[in-house]
This record gives C-alpha cells, sequence and structure tokens, in this order.
C-alpha cells in the first residue's frame, strides 16, 4: 500500500509542481510587465511591441519632436523619449558572448526615468558620454563582471567599446535578459544611427487622469492614426501573450508526461488490490457467511482505495510545490532566475492534484473491489483464491485481437496516407488502438513471450530458471498488468528514438544530396548578419564567393489572380552553386535574371503556374513589381521547400536600401584545394563576431545530431517518471506475490531449496517479467516510430533509420530494472522463517 500511495504522490507531484512552476513563470513576468509599462506609450505604427523589426536588426523609430507634442498634451505629467533595441550581441574583452543561453533577449536602451521602476543602482553610477555603459547585476555576476571592466556591443549601426561605469539591479525578478544601458545621446546615435530620434516615448499621466483618458489626450495631440499608442495594461497584455504561448506549450507538454505517469500508476494500483483481493479471499468469505452483502465488500475496498488515493495525493501536493522550487533552482542554474518570493500556489492546483489523485486511484481499485463483491461465501471459505474466469479469457482474447486489429489498419493507412493532416489522424488512431490492444491481449501474450524469453534467458540457471518462469507464467493477467506499465514508457521512448534518427538520417542525406556550400554562418538567436560580419567575411583570403540569404515579405498575387501573404528567398546568383534544387521546369540560375523569379512545384500546381507566366509581388517595405516565372523548382526535398527565389538585384530596384532587410545566413564556397585554409580564414574572419556560428557541413549534421539528441534526452527525462512508477509496479508485484507464496516458499526451502537459490528465482522471475514488457514496448514503439517515419517522408524526411544500439541498450537495461526491483522481496523472502511459512495459512 506505501509502494501504490508513493505511486499516486509521483504522479500527483509532477501535476501539481507543473502548475506552481508555470504559474510562478506568470506571476513573476507579470510583475516585471507591470513595472516597466509608463502609463500610456507611444510608438510607431509599424512597431511590434516596441521591439526591433528582426530582418532589419534596427527598431522602428519615431522624431524627437513627438516627444514635444506629448509634453504639451493635457493631462501630461511628464514625458521623455525611450531607446531599446534587441538586436544587439554584448561581449567582454575575452569576446565571450554575455547574453543569455535560454532565450531571453540582450536589450540595449538608453538610461531614463522609467528605467527607475524596475532598476536600482547599487554601485557606480549611470553612464555619461560614449565611453561608459552600466549593465545589469545578474549579468555582472554571473560573468564576473566589474566596474571599469570593459564591454563592446555590436549593434547593425556598428561597435560600441565602453567601460563599466555602474551597477544596476532589478527590483523585481530578472527572468535571465541581459541588460546593458547607454546615456541618450550614445544610444540614438549608436544604436539608432542617427541622434534625435527615439523608439517610444514613456508617458506619465497627472493625478486623477486615468490611463485611457490619458491616452485619448495624447491620441489628439499627435494623431490617433499616426502613431500606435497603449496604456500600460494594454502593453502588458501584449507581453503577456506572447510569452503565455510559450508557458502554455511546456505548460501542457509536462501534464502530458504526467498523464502518462498516471496511466502507468493505474497498472500499479490494478494489481495492488488485485493481489490484495485475492489473499483476502478467506476474509471476505467469511465476512459475507456473517451476514455482509456484496455491496458492503465493494464499497470497503473502495473505500481503501479512497483513503490510499487521498493519503498519495495529499503528500503529492506538497511534494509539486518542493519540485516546482527544484525546477526553479534548476532554470537558474540555467540563467533564467526565477525567485521563491514569487511562489505561486493557487487554490485550484491542491484541489487538481486531489481530485485527481483520487479518482485515478479509486477507478483503477474499481474493478478488483467488484471481483471481491461478487465472491460467493460457500467459493471462499472452500479455495484460496478467485477461481479463474475462462469466459472472461476467451472475451479478453478476441478484444484485444479486434483492437489491435483496428490500431494496426489504421498504421496501415497513415503509413499509405499521401497527405500529412488525415495521415496524423490515422497515426493517433493507430497509436492508442495498438496501445490498448497490447494492454488488453498482454497476459495471453504472456504464455508464448515468456517462454521464449525463457529459453535463452532462464534456462541457463537450471531447475531455478524453470521455477521463475513457471512463477511468471502462474498467473497470466497479474504478469500482463505489470509488464503494460513498463511497455508504456518504452514503446515511447522506442517510437521518439525512431523518429530522431530518422530526422537526422534525412537531413543528413539532404545535405549531402543537395548542398554544395562549404560553410554556413548563422546566429543561434536568429539575429541578422551585421554589415560589418558580411564584409569580414567576404574579405576572408581562399573564398571562391559569399552568398546572402534574405527573406523579403511580399504579398504574391498569380497570373489567375489569386494573391496571398508570403515570403520571397533573395539571394545573390551564386546560390545555385550553394544548394542543388531540383527542378520541375526551366533552370534556376534563370530565376536570378533581371525581372525574374521562381515558384515551387506545391504553389504552381495549385495556381496553375507556369514558366513564362508574369507574377505581380508587392513588396510589403517598397513597391510593386512584375517578375515572370523563369523556374519552376521541386518540392520533394525539405531544404527550401517552397521557396521563390529572386535575385538580390532585382528586389534593390522595388525596396529602399533602409528598407532592405539584413541576410539571416550565410553561404560561403572555398577556392578550389583550399578548403582547410578557407575554414581557418572564415573562422578568424567572425572570430570578432560571437554571436555568429561558422560551420562546415560536418560542423552542422553533428550540431543538427546533437540538439536532437538534447530534445531527446529531455523527453527522456519526461518520461522517467513513467518508468519510475512502473518499477514501482514490478516491486510491489513481486513484493505481493512473495507474501501470496509464503507457505509454499517455506514448503520449497525445507525440500533443500537455498536462500541464495530462492532469492535467484525471484530476481529471474523479475527480470523475465521487464524483459517481457520491453519487448512489446520496443516492439510497438518501433512500429509507431516507422509509420510516423512515412508521414515525415511527405515533408521530405524520407530515411527511416532504427537506432539498433539504443533499442538494444534499453532491452539490456529493462533487465538491469528488473534485478532492481526485485532486490527487496527478494531479501525479504530469503530472511523468511521456514517453520513459520510452512505454518502460514
Amino acid at each position: 500500500m506505501a509502494l501504490s500511495a508513493v505511486a499516486v504522490m509521483l504522479s500527483v507531484a509532477f501535476v501539481c509542481g507543473t502548475l506552481v512552476f508555470t504559474d510562478t513563470m506568470n506571476t513573476t513576468f507579470d510583475k516585471l510587465f507591470a513595472v516597466t509599462n509608463s502609463n500610456v506609450t507611444v510608438s510607431p505604427k509599424a512597431a511590434k511591441g516596441g521591439e526591433d523589426t528582426p530582418d532589419r536588426g534596427k527598431p522602428e523609430t519615431l522624431d524627437g519632436s513627438v516627444v514635444e507634442k506629448v509634453k504639451k498634451a493635457e493631462g501630461v505629467r511628464s514625458a521623455e523619449g525611450g531607446v531599446v533595441s534587441l538586436s544587439v550581441t554584448v561581449a567582454n574583452s575575452k569576446n565571450e558572448d554575455m547574453g543569455s543561453t535560454t532565450g531571453a533577449p540582450t536589450i540595449a536602451g538608453n538610461w531614463n526615468d522609467n528605467e527607475l521602476k524596475s532598476m536600482k543602482i547599487t554601485s557606480g553610477q549611470a553612464p555619461r558620454g560614449s565611453t561608459e555603459v552600466m549593465i545589469d547585476a545578474d549579468t555582472a555576476e554571473k560573468h564576473h563582471l566589474k566596474i571599469g571592466d570593459e564591454l563592446r556591443t555590436i549593434a547593425v549601426t556598428g561597435d560600441i567599446r565602453a567601460r563599466i561605469s555602474g551597477i544596476a539591479s532589478f527590483t523585481v525578478t530578472n527572468p535571465g535578459a541581459t541588460v546593458v544601458y547607454f546615456d541618450t545621446a550614445t544610444a540614438q546615435e549608436k544604436l539608432l544611427g542617427a541622434p534625435g530620434l527615439f523608439t517610444h516615448v514613456n508617458v506619465t499621466a497627472k493625478d486623477g487622469v486615468s490611463d485611457e483618458q490619458l491616452k485619448q489626450k495624447v491620441a489628439a495631440a499627435v494623431g490617433a492614426d499616426t502613431y500606435k499608442l497603449q496604456t500600460a495594461k494594454e502593453a502588458a497584455d501584449a507581453n503577456r501573450k506572447d510569452v503565455g504561448s510559450f508557458l502554455d506549450v511546456m505548460k501542457y507538454v509536462m501534464l502530458g508526461f504526467a498523464g502518462i505517469a498516471f496511466l502507468v500508476g493505474i497498472f500499479l494500483i490494478f494489481n495492488t488490490f488485485s493481489m490484495l483481493v485475492a489473499q483476502r479471499t478467506r476474509e471476505i468469505g467469511l465476512m459475507r457467511a456473517i451476514g455482509a452483502d456484496s455491496g458492503q465488500v465493494l464499497k470497503s475496498v473502495v473505500v481503501e482505495a479512497l483513503l490510499l488515493g487521498f493519503v498519495g495525493s495529499l503528500l503529492g501536493v506538497g511534494a509539486g510545490v518542493g519540485l516546482a522550487v527544484g525546477l526553479m533552482k534548476l532554470m537558474g542554474q540555467m540563467g533564467m532566475h526565477l525567485s521563491t518570493d514569487d511562489l505561486t500556489v493557487a487554490w485550484t492546483t491542491p484541489v487538481v492534484g486531489l481530485v485527481l489523485g483520487i479518482i485515478v486511484t479509486v477507478v483503477s481499485a474499481f474493478i478488483p473491489a467488484r471481483r471481491a463483491g461478487k465472491v460467493s461465501p460457500m467459493a471462499a471459505l472452500r479455495d484460496a483464491g478467485t477461481p479463474g474466469d475462462k469466459k472472461a479469457g476467451r472475451i479478453r482474447a478476441v478484444l484485444g485481437l479486434v483492437l489491435t486489429g483496428i490500431g494496426g489498419a489504421g498504421l496501415f493507412l497513415a503509413a499509405a496516407a499521401d497527405k500529412a493532416a488525415p495521415g496524423s489522424l490515422w497515426l493517433a488512431m493507430g497509436v492508442l488502438f495498438t496501445l490498448i490492444g497490447f494492454i488488453v491481449i498482454g497476459p495471453l501474450l504472456a504464455g508464448g513471450v515468456v517462454r521464449l524469453l525463457s529459453g535463452v534467458v532462464l534456462r541457463p540457471f537450471g531447475s531455478v530458471g524453470r521455477l521463475a518462469e513457471r512463477n511468471a507464467l502462474r498467473n497470466p493477467r497479474r504478469t500482463g498488468a505489470t509488464a503494460a506499465a513498463l511497455m508504456i514508457g518504452l514503446a515511447l521512448v522506442a517510437c521518439l528514438s525512431v523518429v530522431g534518427s530518422s530526422m537526422v538520417a534525412s537531413a543528413t542525406d539532404e545535405l549531402d544530396k543537395s548542398v554544395g556550400a562549404d560553410y554556413i554562418v548563422q546566429s543561434q538567436a536568429q539575429q541578422p548578419v551585421v554589415p560589418q560580419a558580411e564584409q569580414a567575411l567576404r574579405a576572408a583570403k581562399d573564398l571562391d564567393h559569399v552568398t546572402a540569404y534574405r527573406l523579403v515579405k511580399a504579398k504574391i498575387t498569380a497570373p489567375g489572380g489569386s494573391a496571398e501573404d508570403g515570403e520571397l528567398s533573395v539571394n545573390d546568383p551564386t546560390y545555385v552553386q550553394d544548394v542543388r534544387r531540383k527542378m520541375v521546369a526551366g533552370e534556376h540560375a534563370a530565376a536570378y535574371g533581371s525581372g525574374a523569379m521562381s515558384v515551387g512545384s506545391i504553389y504552381a500546381d495549385k495556381h496553375h503556374v507556369k514558366v513564362g507566366d508574369e507574377m505581380t509581388v508587392a513588396f510589403a517595405e517598397g513597391k510593386s513589381a512584375k517578375l515572370k516565372v523563369a523556374a519552376i523548382t521541386s518540392d520533394e526535398g525539405n531544404i527550401d521547400k517552397g521557396s521563390m527565389y529572386v535575385s538580390t538585384a532585382t528586389v534593390q530596384q522595388y525596396v529602399p536600401a533602409d528598407r532592405m532587410p539584413l541576410p539571416f545566413m550565410l553561404l560561403a564556397k572555398a577556392a578550389d584545394g583550399k578548403a582547410d585554409s578557407a575554414y581557418a580564414a572564415v573562422k578568424a574572419a567572425l572570430a570578432e563576431y560571437p554571436q555568429y556560428q561558422v560551420r562546415n557541413q560536418t560542423d552542422y549534421k553533428k550540431d543538427l545530431q546533437d540538439q536532437v539528441g538534447q530534445l531527446l534526452n529531455m523527453v527522456y527525462g519526461l518520461l522517467a517518471l513513467a518508468i519510475i512508477v512502473a518499477v514501482l509496479g514490478v516491486v510491489n508485484t513481486l513484493a505481493l506475490s512473495v507474501v501470496e507464496r509464503t507457505r509454499e516458499i517455506g514448503l520449497m526451502r525445507a525440500i533443500g531449496l537455498s536462500r541464495r537459490q530462492l532469492r535467484r528465482m525471484i530476481r529471474l522471475e523479475s527480470v523475465v517479467i521487464a524483459l517481457f514488457g520491453a519487448l512489446l514496448g520496443l516492439g510497438l514503439g518501433m512500429g509507431w516510430g516507422a509509420t510516423a517515419q512515412q508521414l515525415l517522408a511527405l515533408q521530405g524526411l524520407k530515411v527511416l533509420e532504427i537506432p539498433w544500439p539504443t533499442i538494444i541498450g534499453v532491452f539490456a537495461g529493462s533487465a538491469f530494472v528488473g534485478l532492481f526491483a526485485a532486490l527487496v522481496p527478494a531479501f525479504r523472502a530469503g530472511r523468511m522463517n521456514v517453520l513459520n511459512a510452512i505454518a502460514s495459512e
């Protein structure tokens, strides 16, 4: 019962911990947004939340005269211009990036009165002039920075080298952003490229003037449709929406894994109560004989489950809060600072934990309770256990085969689908029905599979091995339920391993076939390539060429008149050497001619476009153009699927230079026979720009493999809870089976079985049950993974790769899981007194 309570506790802890952790993160960001926004913020119409336009590397700006207009508006106490840029990189004197590794931004701006709402200077002084900069205390502590150290801020307008004049601390929790401040004149000139410009205006209301009233008065002064005006609440809501979408995804993913742990826990609780009911058969029979009816027996078991669920859930709620604190500390180690002062435990969290834990426990125990209520007094008094139900066995067999068949058909239809959307639905149905089918049919499979495994694993151990095999086969329903708990977690592990390996193999194969460039330059933070970095690369020795890759937003109108928003891939003509695209019609190089473009085959089929047709392209940052379709690229592969190509020279005719997006990637090719020296030259040319990664094709493949590996390791970590609960199920099954076989064990010891042989027998029984669950899980998971890969093939990931080392390693590891699970039950069995065991009823 204690182990069952632990299983409930772990599952509830995961749910409550997830809810507390995400609620705490929401509270942290809410506090930050609440204090950083002024009563009203005025920003350019095109600005998105005051942030940079990522493709140009510079924020939208407004003229300083706007500040004076706002000051004159009725109800305004004060107005000051602010400068904020997110497309910057801050490096120390060793040229190390001081930015966050958790995805939080690096922010550069001007020090002003509005910043005093969330920051206070704790050391030194505010920056004065272009040679001074102030940095936040968290970044200073993390990177061991002190006053007087030099920092280099890399922006699209150039580098800013300045020494730290002060350190400012957040008055609220900083979720991990790196923040640097300059004086206003320096921020304007160095971050925005010209004096007298701002990215926004912070407006403070006079006493008695609400934010909405102030917004209306400021709108009247500057023009309602000229600028974007937001109250503090509107700005906070917009920021919260951006952060909230990420937090919601994280919360639901973690709750999904908690649900898997609950599902596994159902088998543990079901098995526990099934065995307890079987052991209490005589006791239940006596109760029935002296007047207890079946309803009372059922209620007694349900109440027992209710108490178990309540205690386990109560412990789980407390453990969940502890888990949330642990996650906060872990995030702190990774660079995202979350204070326990903001720990948020909503009243709904313990309620959800208690209700969920109790319902799952009671539902899991209901079938055993119902079975106990059906035992007749005479049958219970005659027999030491509940009799088998052959009819139920036949029904189970038919039901299991039908469910598995439906699931198999779903997987087949998913693999044969020619579109991803319907294929995904068939895959989901196939996974669900095959899982349920295997759970139902598990006891029937136990006979054949356990015998097969025993022939390989147990037979070398002689008579002890045969005894272990017969013990595992004694109650197939129990063996099947115990193995099913382990099967679920390992099926997901196998499925994700196959999908991950296939993705890496497919991407690697695609790179080998399609990519001709030797070097790829990109920012992990998705920052554009600043002009000075591009110039440095183009000046590197031993390169044949450098290609700049940009994306330009536009409204694209097909010859038939249908229009849709999209993006064009804007490149230099050398791109045809860097990426080899299969063509449906025309030549790739022709798309880079003057007034020409290409379209993808999917777009061409949908809109009946052919070579020679004229497309109307309205550039979002420029004028409209009439471009002739010179080529149609095949969308069979995955690289640049659906891309429409046009040359940089063509786009420059329609988009002003100051609105032209920066490249987000540079591709370079070495001169013939100069691969090694060119690689060294490229590395050296970009050494001053730590925000960019320089990778050759080998590096790129390794990074891709590492990224998928990290993602899989994270998923495996989340699945570990379900596997732990499954291991507890094996422990519980063995522990209860030892109690159930007490007299039998005593008799075996009396006729010569040694303690060592007894312990080995129990360990081997545990191993074969674990291997049975692993075999079912891995087989099922590989089937799911192979089907999922067929769907991915529709997106260009066509290589199926089974990660045999991982599969074999997991299978072998399952044997060790079985050994570990049997340690305590085997030890307790070995210590059993022989005479007392024989006398046991």
